[in-house]
């Protein structure tokens, strides 16, 4: 088991997250974004720079923290732009070693919605092919429990990759996007455990209809029993913290400052450092 973390949610330069990382004592970053451009559509010098400073901090990638088939690109939108994302990232994953980007399964069409039979069958078509082009490439999509078809709930991403049927497309499970979506985690956890190979950390509770994100363990995302019963299983993969407690970029949330996204960032580290320390002695 190691530690890890979406590290834009330090600080959006580079050597921020490398930073943040390095005074945790972690040796893992989760890449989504350096200096607001995703990992996967930085021009070829950009992330030259980027794989220079990572490697000579003597870190590793743990997962591309992809905008495929995410909260902004509908069922509807053009594929193509997915397709070329991921053939951009994977001989990045392999220059890192990284072995998974993390992907969604296609939120509805906010403004032109379609059926729910057809919204179904495009979001397995095009998981199916992007698992097969990440079969061909040698790595592996991890479907989030997020905005899209197979987020609907456990259910679903159940019947998403029964019908992919790919080795090329597992789970990532996030403790806190059951609470934002009304789903109860532990139960959804328990469902699609058997798929899990990364985990999000992420923890929130529901006051009067928003979603107010606290310090892990503190929400409804059940994390303390999420993370004990995959310890007691022999889970050995990432724990990568996602806070959203100064900044969430999804709704356009900033943080008032730098610092405060960097103190919340290392903070909700040592306490999930903290909280896996008591789960063990326990």
């Amino acid at each position: 088991m190691f530690f890890s973390g979406i590290s834009d949610e330090s600080g959006q330069p580079i050597q921020t997250q490398i930073q943040a990382h390095a005074e945790l004592g972690w040796k893992h970053l989760e890449l989504r974004a350096v200096d607001s451009v995703n990992l996967t559509q930085l021009p070829d010098e950009k992330f030259d720079a980027v794989y220079a400073a990572v490697t000579e901090a003597g870190m590793g990638v743990s997962c591309f923290s992809s905008a495929i088939a995410n909260w902004a690109r509908p069922v509807t939108g053009d594929f193509a732009v997915d397709v070329e994302d991921l053939k951009r990232a994977i001989p990045r994953m392999h220059r890192f070693g990284t072995p998974f980007i993390r992907v969604m399964s296609y939120p509805n069409d906010p403004k032109e919605p379609v059926e729910e039979r057809e919204w179904r069958r495009e979001a397995i078509r095009r998981t199916k092919e992007l698992s097969r082009i990440a079969e061909d490439g040698g790595i592996t999509l991890v479907h989030e429990n997020c905005s899209g078809w197979g987020g609907l709930s456990a259910e679903n991403s159940n019947i998403l990759l029964g019908e992919v049927d790919s080795p090329a497309l597992k789970v990532v499970f996030d403790t806190g996007n059951p609470v934002t979506y009304g789903q109860d985690a532990w139960e959804y956890y328990q469902t699609v455990r058997k798929d899990i190979v990364y985990v999000h950390i992420k923890d929130a509770r529901k006051v009067d209809g928003q979603d107010i994100y606290t310090y892990c363990g503190e929400g409804d995302g059940c994390v303390r029993e999420i993370v004990a019963d995959l310890l007691k299983t022999g889970y050995d993969g990432g724990f990568s913290i996602e806070p959203h407690l100064a900044a969430v970029i999804h709704t356009g949330q900033t943080a008032d400052n730098a610092r405060q996204l960097y103190e919340s960032y290392t903070e909700y580290g040592r306490r999930l450092m903290k909280l896996v320390e008591e789960v063990r002695s326990a």
